[in-house]
This record gives structure tokens, sequence and C-alpha cells, in this order.
């Protein structure tokens, strides 16, 4: 019953049978959880029972679910049991467990302790003391990982990552003055340049563009940091073709036409708002996506 984009159900009735369960239900597929606690449930069956054959029975279905949680940053599948538990722990939303855990094996666990602090510091920590704290700690543990693997993606994307929610969270303005700007803008063409179809890297230029404009300007920001309106909205027009289902993406476009074009755009940022609060989480960082959406059209 896994379905075509790899989500695994979450509850399938007795009468599924003489129902239209699986079109006209929303029980089914309801949850945010239940891929990810599969990976694990298999993933430690296999551990308890050393039964290679039913992990190769099941790995193609494995696969197609680490693909759909996976869809915006392209991690592949873990081949090391610590970064797998790492990224478990991220994707039940216990992201201190993955800061913890994921810091310790390398640059893969890195990505996991990384995405696990942005997160962290940009929805569940109020104090500004306490999330830049985090995300400078995150930006020393990706700095250590471009050094160590300089031709894997999201070395740099993660870097890229904790840098800009480190910018947002002191002030873009402050940031780009530190030299932050310079690096992540480095950092996200080294991505591209590794994996030109990371969604989530074609987000955050988009996002970079957007936001060096709203600060300093069309003409200083593209004098002096090449940004460009139309260079971010082909980033994001890209980004939603090639992870259509992640609420972020929305989100962040309409963020980014504010920024850009104000009022001029808003009736299409109310829209894409609400394609980001009517899309279906696949594992707890976008259900904190779906509720900032939800939460920011009812303001």
């Amino acid at each position: 019953y896994q379905r075509a984009d790899g989500k695994i159900p979450h509850e399938i009735s007795q009468a599924a049978g003489r129902l239209p369960w699986f079109t006209e239900y929303p029980y089914a597929y309801y949850h945010a959880d239940t891929t990810p606690y599969w990976i694990v449930a298999v993933w430690r069956a296999w551990r308890a029972t050393g039964n290679d054959a039913f992990l190769v029975e099941l790995w193609p279905a494995l696969q197609k679910a680490w693909k759909r949680l996976h869809a915006g940053d392209r991690e592949p599948f873990p081949d090391d049991a610590a970064v797998i538990e790492a990224w478990r722990a991220f994707h039940r939303g216990d992201f201190a467990a993955a800061i913890t855990q994921g810091a310790r094996q390398g640059p893969p666990g890195i990505s996991a302790a990384n995405k696990a602090a942005a997160v962290q510091a940009s929805y569940l920590i109020d104090s500004d003391a306490r999330a830049v704290k985090l995300l400078q700690e995150a930006a020393q543990r990706a700095d250590q990982a471009v050094r160590a693997a300089p031709d894997y993606a999201n070395a740099w994307y993660f870097q890229a990552f904790v840098l800009g929610r480190y910018a947002q969270r002191i002030s873009v303005v402050k940031a780009l003055a530190e030299g932050v700007g310079g690096k992540v803008r480095k950092a996200l063409e080294r991505t591209l340049e590794l994996e030109p179809r990371h969604a989530d890297a074609h987000i955050a230029m988009g996002l970079y563009h957007a936001e060096i404009i709203d600060k300093v300007g069309a003409l200083a920001g593209r004098l002096s940091y090449g940004a460009d309106a139309a260079k971010s909205q082909r980033h994001f027009e890209q980004a939603l073709k090639l992870n259509p289902a992640a609420p972020v993406a929305y989100m962040e476009y309409a963020n980014a036409l504010l920024m850009l074009h104000g009022d001029r755009q808003r009736d299409e940022a109310v829209r894409l708002y609400r394609k980001a609060a009517a899309c279906e989480p696949a594992d707890a960082m976008e259900r904190l996506d779906v509720e900032q959406a939800k939460a920011e059209l009812e303001d």
C-alpha cells in the first residue's frame, strides 16, 4: 500500500475492501511521521534479526520512501547506522537528538545535525541569543564538512542553509557586513554545480537574491552581490518544478515576491501560502512549515 510518491500509509480500515478508502477518505496517509517511522522499523528489524533477505525484499520501498523525505536536498541513503539514527531523529522532530547524534559522524552526519539546528533555531527557539549560538555551532561544523568533503553537495548546501538562517536571526544587513552574503552565495553555487537538481539549493538561491535586493536595493544589490530579481524568480520556479510537494518552496517564493515587488504581488503571495498550507507534510519539519503557512494566512 505504499503510495507512488513513497509515502507509507498510517491507517487501513478493516472495511477498506468495501470502501473507496484510498481515494475518498483522508485517513490512509494522514500523518506526517508514518514514512520515517516505517524506515526506522525496517532498519531496527534488520539489525535485530540480521535477516538480509527481508532487507533486500523491502529495499526498493525503502529507497522510494527515502526519496520522498529527501526530495528537496537529494541526500543519498546513508550506509552508516549512526547517520541513519541521526536522520531518524530529525524526521520524527527530535532535533536536539539529531544534532547530538549527527555531529559526531562526519560530513553525512553533520548534514543531519545542521538541518536540525537550522529548523530548531528557526521554529522552536524564542531567544535570539540561544538561536544564534546554535547556528554558530552549526556553521563551525559546516566549515569542517566542506573541508573534509569538498565534492559532497550537502556539505556546501547546509553551510549556506545555516548561514542564511543565522543572517535572518541577526539581520541580513548585519550579516552582509560580516561577509556572510558572499559565503552563502559561494556555497550555493558549489551545491548547484555538484547537484543541479537540488531543489532546496534553488530555494535558498532565490531567497538570497530577494533578501539582498530587499535590504540594499536593486542597483547596489546587483553591483555588490550579483543580486537579480529575475534570477530569484527563476530559481523558485525551478525548485517548484523539482519538488512541488515542498511547503517551504511556496512559502519562501511568496516571501521573495513581497520583498521584490511589495503589495503588487500580495495576491500571488497569498495564493502561494495557500498552496503551502494545503501540502501534505512528509515529516516533522514539513509539519512545522505547513502550520507556519496556516498561521500566516490567519494573520
